[in-house]
């Protein structure tokens, strides 16, 4: 295994690893007020389950190998399309805070959302290698609707910050492919201003935005968890009130094992450790991009720097958010947050990397998109 797949596979490991203590602390917090409901140990054993299939399936993924899953991407791509139209059906679907975006099978809920972060690169990878090339407006055209079908099912559940990932990944896509300008500058601007209008007209984008611009409007509602992930994130100071002293994970902070957890982190590690957090995701992210600039072929190199770009705008998106500089979206950070879903998925995509990388170092990288 080359330095690059060491380090990426130890860092992960790290952030994985820290987020299963931080999950185990702040769990202790709430059972003060549903000790009846879950033991202390359970989210932490959840969250482990969670991290052994995605090692497991990581590893499927890994021996696989990235070119296979390139050529599988249509159907599976099609089968978790299906997917994200059966969470609106009732008995299949399961409503959470008001959002249709999980399955629930055997007990346990799914996101398919979380892998069509994984899919969309992958099918555009295939798309672009059946076609060669984006010679016509009308093959372009193809691609995007196809493209734009699972990124409206995502925006209607609502899920406005996978929406906005997957949209986002879509255009590096087309940069990093030099499709010209012409094809999908004016497509791509009307179809974020459709979003945009659906988005706008959804009383909870609306509130999220008031809240985002003045928290105290709503502080006991939708403006509660900024304005506590801020005062968390700056009670910790330089150097933090230590692992396990936090106050707000004292259900001040409500559902902190999740999207905010970063904001515990911040209170028990203070600026510091948030310093050597980002520190490890930005090399996360560096390493991936690295992988991309070694390969030889188109396919593998839009792969490796599409999955680098969404491993790096979640843990953006998910500090914005947490720090006070977005508006509150529902996104995880990376390997860390509690979510069985979004862990699987980040697994893959890491794991997809390292199998790029050590394809790379062991000579066989045949042209692939030539």
């Amino acid at each position: 295994m080359s330095i690059v797949s060491r380090l990426l596979l130890i860092l992960s490991l790290s952030v994985f690893s820290l987020g299963l203590i931080m999950v185990y602390n702040t769990t202790s917090g709430e059972l003060l007020d549903r000790m009846h409901e879950f033991g202390l140990i359970d989210s932490l054993l959840k969250q482990g389950a969670y991290g052994i299939l995605g090692c497991f399936v990581g590893f499927i993924v890994f021996h696989v190998g990235h070119k296979k899953w390139i050529e599988y991407a249509p159907v599976i791509f099609g089968i978790f399309c299906v997917m994200l139209l059966l969470v609106f059906i009732p008995k299949i679907g399961c409503t959470i805070n008001g959002a249709k975006r999980w399955i629930k099978l055997f007990g346990l809920t799914f996101q398919p959302s979380e892998i069509m972060k994984i899919l969309v690169p992958l099918f555009y990878v295939w798309y672009l290698n059946q076609k060669k090339d984006f010679n016509s407006f009308k093959r372009f055209m193809e691609v995007l609707l196809i493209l734009a079908f699972p990124v409206l099912c995502i925006l209607i559940e609502p899920d406005n910050g996978t929406a906005l990932i997957l949209t986002s990944t879509i255009i590096v896509l087309l940069f990093l492919s030099r499709v010209p300008f012409k094809f999908w500058l004016l497509p791509i601007m009307i179809f974020i201003s459709f979003a945009g209008i659906i988005a706008s007209k959804m009383p909870h984008v609306q509130n999220r935005i008031q809240v985002y611009l003045d928290p105290e409007t709503d502080i006991l509602g939708k403006g509660h968890q900024p304005y506590q992930a801020k005062i968390a994130a700056g009670s910790g100071g330089l150097h933090g009130k230590g692992l396990g002293q936090s106050l707000q994970k004292y259900n001040y902070l409500p559902e902190a094992r999740s999207d905010y957890i970063l904001a515990i982190f911040a209170e028990e590690f203070g600026l510091i450790g948030i310093v050597a957090l980002i520190f490890i995701y930005m090399w996360i992210v560096i390493l991936g991009f690295i992988v991309a600039m070694r390969t030889v072929d188109k396919g593998s190199f839009l792969l490796a720097s599409s999955l680098s770009y969404v491993f790096a705008i979640q843990a953006f998106l998910n500090m914005g958010i947490v720090s006070g500089l977005l508006p509150s979206k529902g996104t995880s950070l990376p390997l860390m947050s509690q979510g069985g879903s979004s862990l699987i998925a980040n697994a893959i995509l890491i794991c997809l990397l390292i199998q790029i990388e050590e394809v790379r170092c062991r000579g066989d990288n045949k042209l692939h998109l030539a």
